[in-house]
């Protein structure tokens, strides 16, 4: 582009030689100012190129910068600049083996995320889900917002957070696409115990250090027990997922607490934990249970040392002051437990990868309880340790497909026994 306008130039010159030598003064300093005019005219077009340029040069940072950030996830659709589009879902297939009637299909989620950068350090998370094909007041899918937060990072590592967003608790909460756990379906201390995907409204602080340890702490809003439905077994199913706002009209009088702290400085070693804790009677009118406080903490591990892949994780919840409250229950189903937990260990290996396929089986062993204790004045027998024997393959094809097979053995209740099948995907 240089080289064409002083080409230009040296023409316009050259061009003016002979009238230089016949023109009157005035003429020539005529003939002078045009050339002056055009040749300013090439030096302004010569700099807006030059911004052109460097325009296009810190576009195309920003978008090395949203496609690296965005790899973990797997590979994305590229709406523009700044902005990428992500993906997954699930359709599975479960046959009891006791009551074959009970076989059942279901289009389980179907999730699009968009993540724009609005410059290298701020960026906007959102994520959509529908569950089990249909949504309408008669059917029982869901529609929902599942994430939608702005971040930005400062020049000293430290990362604020702010919005609808994932608590950092266990290993499954905010890592929970299809192709990034295995089995059919999630495991059920991360979906009983912790009620993934859990989400609240707040604001965090997040940073990793040197020493490969990130910490996150934050204020958000927390659970609301005055949802609590006695006459219900959805309690029984899981406490806490009884109970969550999901950021729609969240209750906020009483705030909870949350930290978490993941050490990854071994490589393929994952160590870590995490607490949330606040009250949940939100100052509702004539609630008897004002002061109760929920609490959840889990401990969590996860190393793979070549095609292994071992994790185990433990979970304990606790709601107090409840004993009031479960008075006004007495005779119901379904009170509410001062305490539940699960823990579960899996071990999966790669037993045979070609190419873009790769087939790893796993075997899962859990245990878990979701009414483990109640508050004294409830006179009802605790829930069941159940025990779980989950045994299956996932079979990946790319990064981005997953086809999973696994029988899951209930010791408790051996009605549930049952042969799962399932399809995902994650972009």
């Amino acid at each position: 582009m240089k080289k064409n306008i002083l080409a230009q130039a040296i023409s316009f010159a050259l061009a003016g030689m002979p009238l230089i030598a016949c023109a009157s003064e005035a003429e020539l300093m005529q003939r002078l100012d045009q050339m002056a005019a055009e040749i300013a005219q090439l030096k302004a077009e010569l700099a807006a190129n030059k911004q052109k340029t460097e325009t296009v040069e810190k576009r195309q940072d920003v978008l090395a910068t949203t496609v690296e950030t965005s790899a973990a996830k797997g590979p994305s659709s590229i709406l523009g600049p700044n902005t990428v589009l992500s993906s997954y879902g699930e359709v599975n297939y479960s046959r009891q083996s006791k009551d074959a009637s009970k076989s059942q299909a279901d289009v389980a989620r179907a999730v699009i995320g968009i993540t724009h950068r609005f410059d290298e350090k701020t960026k906007m998370v959102a994520e959509f889900e529908w569950e089990h094909a249909v949504t309408s007041s008669s059917d029982k899918g869901e529609t929902e917002v599942e994430q939608l937060y702005v971040e930005r990072e400062f020049n000293n590592g430290l990362r604020a957070k702010g919005g609808l967003f994932l608590i950092p608790a266990g290993l499954l909460n905010s890592n929970h696409e299809p192709t990034a756990y295995y089995g059919v379906y999630r495991n059920f201390v991360e979906t009983a115990i912790i009620p993934t995907t859990w989400r609240e409204v707040g604001f965090s602080l997040s940073s990793t250090l040197d020493n490969g340890l990130t910490w996150e702490t934050g204020l958000s809003t927390g659970f609301d027990l005055s949802k609590w439905d006695a006459t219900s077994s959805d309690g029984r199913t899981s406490p806490l997922g009884s109970i969550h706002q999901e950021g729609q009209q969240a209750k906020s009088r009483d705030l909870s607490v949350f930290g978490a702290l993941n050490w990854r400085g071994m490589p393929g070693l994952l160590l870590g934990g995490s607490v949330f804790t606040g009250k949940a009677g939100h100052k509702t009118t004539d609630f008897p249970a004002q002061d109760a406080r929920v609490t959840l903490w889990d401990l969590h591990a996860r190393y793979t040392p070549g095609k292994w892949d071992l994790s185990a994780l433990y979970a304990r919840g606790t709601i107090s002051n409840t004993d009031a409250l479960n008075q006004s229950f007495a005779g119901q189903q379904t009170p509410v437990p001062s305490s539940f937990y699960g823990w579960y260990t899996q071990a999966a290996y790669q037993l045979w990868k070609s190419e873009d396929y790769a087939l790893t089986p796993f075997i899962r062993i859990e245990k878990f309880n979701t009414a483990n204790s109640y508050s004294p004045s409830v006179d009802v027998p605790t829930g069941p340790n159940e025990r779980v024997i989950t045994v299956g393959s996932n079979f990946n094809i790319g990064e981005g497909v997953v086809i999973k097979a696994d029988y899951q053995k209930f010791k408790q209740d051996a009605t549930r026994d049952r042969l799962n099948l399932g399809l995902g995907y994650a972009f």
